[in-house]
């Protein structure tokens, strides 16, 4: 079907202009050989090439690593699975130069994944020897699996052959990342998201290397998740088919911690909350006004304890969001009981927001766990926060620098660089936003832990959060993984690399759209992925 003349015009214009960003990153200093993403801490590599044998196999001489859970066996196969899932191998492998399997060495006993656990890996592929073994050594298992990832990276297929190639041996790589949370939101309010979407969200995850899935589970418009400390808040659902049960919660984060990836769980309170009261009307200031939580009550209180209750048999990483953002209170000030609740303990409004946040932090730690607040708690009062809190970044510069002065931990999402809904947010920004602007401080760049993209999900659903998430969120996950020292100083240097992984997403059977244009954007002409 034919284009009209002004789309087709202003498509061309955009695609020459990416055109000639891709062809000046062809030729711009990258080394062409190393189409991995995101670029290693160390690479170097040789010009040989090597065959992957039919019967490609696992080792683990060397190991103290015991794998009763098969997370390093299932994830081999599944990086066996990646590497082939395009094409059908049915060539005929030669007899010399095949590289007959992958050897992987890990120190570590210990299978927890908790913050910070070490990601380390070193990758080792030789050119030479009577049995050739791929090498991947690492201090856990969770390092491994970055290892097989990259390791997956470097394998072609010969559609000369029908096999699978490795070019450029030997390798030899060094790899850990530069921040140890590396997170993306997912909003399950906005939209229901059904669990094979949400899975595939996190396989794409572990191919960039991002480690922290944020279920923003809650919201105004919908209480999906079963509580059974509470078992009538979801009947703030949706519908009775767009919830998630107990079971469903842990599936995911199994799923999750079987990839390297933790949960971090939000509940956001006490804005943000109107969905509760559909179960419980008593949550509400008044049927008339809905939100904030009432503030004035037990049963508030009570609700969020059982919730984290609940939460903490099935969410184990260390951190629970409990948000804080954006809240109205004239509920309190125009719902008289709540007015008269103000006055008796002296409280106005704003104060009656602290003590609703600095009491939810508390029956968090009484759970075990550490709290992330949304950074409006900070800028309100954040010298009364726990020493334990982690600021939420989202509205803009320079708060990541007063936070850390205080003393506090630090994420950065700031909504003009890292908000994945704005889709006039283009790829070249999520690259060049740099956590630790204007920190120099060594001991305050430490309290930046990282940073996480948010898919917020009013205008996404099942449909299309894919193309909307990639390949933005990869151009953030190496800013947050890759060395300060080897990012590029200029997108434009990293286009075609960049361009390489979104073709291997769509290879991988992930709907990662083209960079040229905004965010979810559409292919502008007919024309070669690697060139969209």
């Amino acid at each position: 079907m034919p284009m009209g003349k002004g789309n087709r015009g202003r498509g061309i214009l955009l695609l020459l202009g990416f055109l000639a960003c891709f062809e000046e990153a062809a030729f711009g200093g990258e080394d062409e050989a190393v189409n991995l993403w995101p670029m290693p801490k160390s690479v170097s590599h040789g010009s040989r090439t090597l065959s992957l044998s039919k019967d490609f196999k696992l080792t683990t001489k060397g190991s103290k690593y015991p794998d009763g859970s098969a997370l390093l066996k299932d994830a081999f196969e599944r990086m066996v699975d990646v590497v082939q899932v395009n094409h059908i191998v049915d060539g005929r492998v030669p007899s010399s130069m095949v590289l007959a399997g992958l050897n992987v060495a890990i120190s570590s006993a210990d299978d927890v994944l908790k913050f910070g656990v070490d990601e380390s890996y070193k990758l080792d592929v030789p050119a030479v020897g009577s049995l050739i073994y791929a090498n991947i050594e690492a201090k856990t298992v969770y390092g491994a699996l970055h290892g097989l990832e990259t390791f997956s990276q470097l394998c072609h297929f010969n559609f000369n052959k029908r096999i699978v190639e490795l070019y450029s041996v030997p390798w030899s790589i060094f790899d850990e990342p530069r921040f140890p949370f590396r997170g993306l939101l997912i909003d399950t309010s906005r939209h229901y998201l059904p669990l094979p979407v949400i899975k595939v969200v996190i396989d794409s995850m572990a191919y960039s290397k991002l480690n922290v899935l944020h279920w923003h589970i809650v919201d105004e418009q919908s209480f999906p998740l079963e509580i059974p400390s509470y078992p009538r808040l979801w009947f703030g659902s949706y519908s009775y088919s767009e919830r998630y049960t107990v079971a469903d919660a842990l599936e995911i984060v199994q799923y999750a911690e079987r990839r390297g990836i933790n949960v971090l769980a939000e509940i956001d309170v006490p804005g943000h909350a109107g969905s509760w009261g559909v179960g419980y009307p008593a949550l509400w200031p008044s049927t008339q006004c809905k939100q904030p939580l009432d503030v004035s009550k037990k049963f508030t209180f009570k609700v969020i304890d059982g919730i984290l209750s609940d939460f903490s048999k099935i969410f184990k990483f260390k951190f629970v969001h409990l948000g804080g953002d954006e809240v109205n209170t004239t509920c309190w000030t125009n719902t008289p009981h709540v007015k008269e609740w103000l006055n008796k303990h002296g409280m106005d409004e704003s104060e009656a927001y602290k003590y609703f946040v600095l009491r939810a932090q508390k029956i968090a730690i009484s759970h075990g766990y550490e709290v992330v607040n949304w950074e409006e708690t900070f800028n309100n009062f954040g010298r009364q926060l726990s020493p334990k809190t982690v600021v939420h970044n989202w509205l803009g510069g320079g708060v990541a620098k007063k936070v850390v002065a205080a003393g506090l931990r630090c994420i950065v999402s700031n909504q003009d660089k890292w908000y994945l809904d704005h889709l006039d947010a283009t790829w070249e920004g999520f690259y060049m936003n740099e956590p630790l602007t204007n920190i120099t401080v060594p001991e305050e760049q430490k309290r930046v832990i990282g940073g996480e993209v948010c898919m917020w999900g009013e205008h996404i659903d099942a449909s299309d959060i894919e193309q909307t998430i990639w390949p933005r969120a990869a151009a953030a996950a190496e800013r947050l993984w890759t060395p300060l020292e080897k990012l590029a100083n200029d997108p434009t240097q990293v286009t075609g690399r960049l361009a390489r992984f979104r073709c291997l997403l769509n290879q991988r059977g992930i709907a990662a759209a083209p960079l040229a244009g905004q965010g979810r954007a559409i292919p502008i002409e007919p024309g070669s992925c690697l060139k969209q």
